[in-house]
């Protein structure tokens, strides 16, 4: 048994957060296979391209969204519409010895400025589709032009403001920059918490009752020696409470307990009754709370037991009077009744 328990608490942590690295690392994964098929990096990331960069052979390259400064603007007359609402306007400028279609935003055009001479834009690297072959049309037709001759002069490939910075580009830009940050973070923290048990947030609850690192120490020395009681994943020892489930890793001094109760659930399936559960709640002094799921009634029955025997204070079992009685222990309206005592003299 002393084998079993070397650093058992510590080892139940380590374990707890190596299963859930898979999660973070599954979902970088995931992120990679699809910056393979879609261009994730680019969207996060807008390549800032020069003058005189080919715009075909980045959109060949699946280089859609860039930052680009460009020059001499002129406004076509024509705008684009969806669902009623104006997304932008078209102009046309030369770019590479390419003359362009570029569509702006409507802030950024100053709604429609006939001239624009210089400008820098995150764009979103385009092929013409249905409406502006529909704008070339129409304005060859302006130009008193042939649609095939215009079609030939501008280039088949068109900037769009919109799309390069709108808000589903904006939205999804974030989302992508934010979930890789937070999965990078993750893995971060719980490679920390493997390799230094003592800084995981299971142990750092115990900063109230003292020095985290020294109650952990203290609890796997009395589990390694001695455990009074001991299930599959509860453990009483002369002074703590331990948990060490595949749901989280738990540590509460027994003197600190003050409520403690039972809760069932039934399994079923349809019409089918399959099983019943028992979770044990545990409510600590400074508000920690612990709860210890899918047990049997004999394994709760057992520890809610020694417990009220390890200390009377504590109170045993559900009831609305057990409730309130906690509520004053932990001072959970104090705050409340100051707020309204202040507003009821201001009145």
């Amino acid at each position: 048994m002393a084998e079993n328990f070397e650093h058992y608490i510590s080892k139940n942590i380590k374990t707890y957060y190596r299963k859930r690295l898979f999660s973070p690392l599954l979902y970088l994964l995931l992120l990679l296979i699809l910056s393979i098929i879609f261009p994730l990096p680019n969207l996060a990331f807008p390549k800032e391209i020069k003058e005189g960069t080919s715009l075909s052979k980045l959109y060949d390259k699946r280089t859609y969204f860039v930052d680009v400064t460009l020059h001499d603007l002129y406004f076509t007359g024509y705008k684009k519409d969806w669902l009623g609402i104006n997304v932008g306007y078209f102009y046309y400028t030369m770019y590479k010895d390419d003359c362009i279609i570029v569509l702006l935003k409507p802030n950024t055009s100053q709604q429609g400025a006939p001239e624009i001479e210089e400008l820098t834009i995150r764009a979103q690297i385009l092929p013409n589709a249905t409406s502006e072959n529909l704008l070339l049309e129409n304005l060859a037709e302006d130009l008193s032009w042939s649609s095939s001759g215009i079609k030939k002069t501008v280039s088949s490939i068109m900037l769009s403001e919109p799309d390069g910075c709108g808000p589903r580009a904006a939205l999804l830009r974030y989302f992508v920059i934010l979930s890789i940050l937070y999965s990078l973070f993750t893995m971060i923290t719980y490679g920390l918490y493997i390799l230094r048990p003592e800084f995981s947030p299971p142990i750092r609850k115990l900063t109230p009752y003292g020095k985290p690192k020294r109650i952990l120490v203290e609890a796997e020395e009395e589990l390694l020696t001695l455990p009074q009681l001991a299930t599959d994943d509860m453990f009483i020892t002369e002074h703590y409470f331990i948990e060490t489930s595949s749901y989280g890793v738990a540590v509460v001094p027994i003197q600190e307990i003050i409520w403690i109760y039972k809760y069932s659930t039934l399994h079923k399936l349809l019409w089918h009754h399959f099983s019943i559960s028992y979770t044990l709640y545990i409510t600590a002094g400074k508000r920690q709370y612990i709860k210890c799921p899918k047990n049997t009634k004999t394994d709760i029955d057992g520890i809610m037991d020694y417990l009220a025997e390890a200390n009377h204070n504590i109170l045993v079992g559900f009831s609305e009077e057990n409730r309130k009685t906690v509520e004053e222990i932990q001072g959970d309206f104090i705050p409340l009744r100051k707020l309204l005592d202040f507003l009821s003299q201001r009145i």
